[in-house]
């Protein structure tokens, strides 16, 4: 039922928003240059590696050894502002379309990050990842990993069709409030590194 509704309402959104979409796109190629797509591979359901699509936000300046500058160097205030007002996550609505993801679900992290989960984090790996999750409407990237997987497992536990459109009305009230963007002191979000076990 819930792929369902995730096909139609994303099919619909993708019709109405195109031409959205495309301006977007415009202004990203004028300001930040081509790509205009940020293309990541993914773990989704099970673990399965799909591409996520994004619009980019950064630039790819680089140091004089070739090497990528920190993020903060290379977010733009284009950048910052498109993340501000979620615009960056509108091609997702792709994602939700092929199945890859669902608009409500834990957000897909970095292939790398697998092998770092202990037994409880990886159960958010039980659903789709979402455009937006519980973690994102419950402090987004303000607060900890360990704290942010605790609500991504919340999530797949009591996961219900009246839970995610609690989640879809909070995440357009923080979108306006425009909280929880960025982790403090950071552009973004600072990786995983793996949970700390106490001896």
């Amino acid at each position: 039922m819930k792929r369902l509704i995730d096909f139609i309402v994303s099919f619909i959104i993708l019709l109405i928003l195109w031409p959205v979409i495309a301006l977007v796109a415009l202004f990203v190629r004028c300001k930040i240059g081509a790509p205009v797509l940020f293309k990541q591979p993914r773990p989704g359901m099970n673990g399965q590696i799909f591409y996520v699509y994004k619009f980019r936000t950064m630039t790819d300046i680089r140091n004089p050894q070739g090497e990528l500058l920190p993020d903060a160097k290379r977010l733009t205030p284009f950048g910052k502002l498109m993340r501000k007002l979620s615009l960056d996550e509108l091609p997702q609505l792709w994602n939700v379309l092929k199945g890859d993801m669902s608009f409500v679900g834990p957000r897909p992290l970095l292939v790398e990050y697998l092998p770092l989960y202990n037994e409880k984090q990886a159960r958010r790996h039980e659903v789709r990842p979402g455009i937006t999750g519980w973690a994102q409407v419950n402090g987004r990237n303000s607060i900890t990993w360990e704290e942010k997987f605790e609500f991504d497992v919340w999530y797949v536990e009591n996961q219900s069709l009246r839970l995610d459109l609690k989640i879809l009305l909070l995440t357009v009230k923080k979108v306006f409030e425009r909280e929880g963007i960025s982790q403090q002191g950071q552009a973004t979000m600072q990786k995983f590194t793996g949970t700390r076990t106490e001896d």
